[in-house]
């Protein structure tokens, strides 16, 4: 076991940081020094409990190696964070699981990346753990990634020009087809969970290149409610996520990614649907209209790679929008799915379905005119923004290609959904989205 062990900072670092005081556990932020960044945040502080996260503060030397000089972002299961590795002097990216996270991660990640050379799962360079006040945290380090694609396209809808987009969606395509033939399932499979990689010389920053460059930590004290200490297992000021990508197009040499945060397989509940699988927009139907009959499974994954290629090329998401709660998400799909394929139960159990379909499956007046083709969401969400943006359009033919490869990866039922490696051999993978892969490779 190992504890972090507290560093004070150096003198005339805290003059570089942000602060501003408000009288609750709740972490917020200044938008005033982001203000073209909008999904910068924290982590919540109620998970700072029992299971929890595990408090970090800039300066800590965690594992008695790994100096923390600042924060790359959170999950519902971690927290990472950029530290110097006193043996190497290379920067490092340090993930600090929650504790009742999977344990078995830093396995999964190590057993694909060997498995695969490193294409595109992050090599493990050490795994420990860290007793804490919130429990037992189990901790893995990487090399830096520049950020998710997610966050990436948040900040910069048109960061990745179409030849990019189809090497990036070559990598989703190959690194799921990697996973499934070794019998692993993601579970939470969407573009935040997928990294673009850093250069190398990322890694041989100096402290001061890094503040210099991305800006310096900037922190939030938290205070508590009531004149009274705050709890050890609190950390005493929360850190806002560095952005370490560029707001410009990334290059076809620059695209190349890591897979991240396979979970553990999973049955949810109606109950806790809305609370496992953000996006939302990635979740599949059995998961949202069955799930105690469900679980994350290869056929999930199919669903959520459709999905999350879809949203490399669209501007908007073929399921409602990003963050939408299952509600929204279950009309968005009987929608373009139709509700006449659906299986009886589900539609049964479709507690809202009154408010928008008749029971003979027909859609109401008011809503009908809502509902959206194929054809249409390809013009609005995919054409339209690549002619704003002065890119070619997609063509007759290769759209066609695109179409004909999503339709049976998003269909009702799981086991009617085609595997990763029938993806591979789809006509658009080997026309258009491989070919350009292999530029990157040769």
């Amino acid at each position: 076991m190992n504890r972090i062990i507290r560093s004070p900072l150096p003198q005339g670092q805290l003059a570089r940081f942000g602060f501003s005081s408000r009288p609750d556990y709740i972490f917020h932020r200044h938008t005033t020094h982001f203000p073209k960044v909008n999904f910068l945040d924290v982590e919540p502080s109620c998970r700072y409990d029992t299971g929890g996260y595990h408090p970090v503060h800039i300066g800590d030397l965690i594992h008695n190696r790994y100096r923390v000089v600042h924060k790359v972002g959170f999950g519902d299961f971690s927290t990472v964070w950029l530290a110097r590795d006193r043996e190497t002097n290379k920067l490092v990216a340090v993930k600090v699981g929650t504790a009742d996270s999977d344990p078995k991660q830093a396995d999964k990640l190590s057993s694909l990346s060997l498995a695969t050379g490193s294409n595109f799962f992050p090599p493990v360079l050490d795994r420990f753990e860290v007793r804490g006040a919130n429990g037992i945290h189990s901790c893995y380090v990487r090399e830096p990634a520049l950020g998710s694609l997610a966050n990436l396209l948040e900040l910069s809808p048109h960061i990745f020009r179409p030849h990019v987009a189809r090497v990036l969606i070559a990598q989703l395509v190959l690194s799921m087809a990697a996973m499934h033939s070794r019998g692993f399932v993601h579970g939470d499979f969407h573009l935040g969970n997928v990294l673009l990689r850093a250069p190398s010389a990322f890694q041989d920053l100096s402290n001061e290149e890094l503040y210099q460059i991305y800006h310096s930590p900037y922190c939030e004290p938290i205070v508590p409610t009531e004149d009274e200490n705050l709890p050890s297992n609190i950390p005493s000021y929360g850190v806002i996520p560095v952005f370490l990508g560029k707001l410009e197009e990334v290059s076809q040499q620059a695209a190349r990614i890591w897979i991240c945060d396979l979970r553990e397989p999973i049955t949810p509940s109606a109950e806790n649907i809305d609370c496992l699988f953000k996006p939302m927009e990635c979740c599949p139907p059995e998961l949202l209209f069955s799930p105690e009959e469900s679980k994350v499974s290869y056929s999930s994954d199919i669903w959520a790679l459709a999905c999350s290629i879809w949203n490399l090329l669209g501007e908007r998401p073929l399921f409602g929008h990003s963050w939408e709660d299952s509600r929204s998400t279950r009309i968005a799909q009987v929608d373009h799915l139709g509700p006449s394929g659906m299986p009886s139960s589900w539609w049964d159990n479709w507690k809202d379905r009154s408010s928008y379909y008749t029971e003979a499956h027909d859609p109401l007046p008011d809503h009908a005119k809502y509902i959206e083709s194929w054809d249409t969401k390809f013009g609005e969400y995919i054409q339209y923004g690549l002619g704003a943006a002065g890119y070619p359009k997609i063509s007759p033919k290769e759209k066609k290609a695109i179409i004909n490869m999503l339709q049976p990866m998003l269909t009702w039922k799981p086991e009617d959904r085609c595997t990763a490696s029938q993806v591979l051999k789809s006509e658009w993978m080997t026309q258009w989205v491989l070919p350009e892969y292999q530029k990157l490779t040769t």
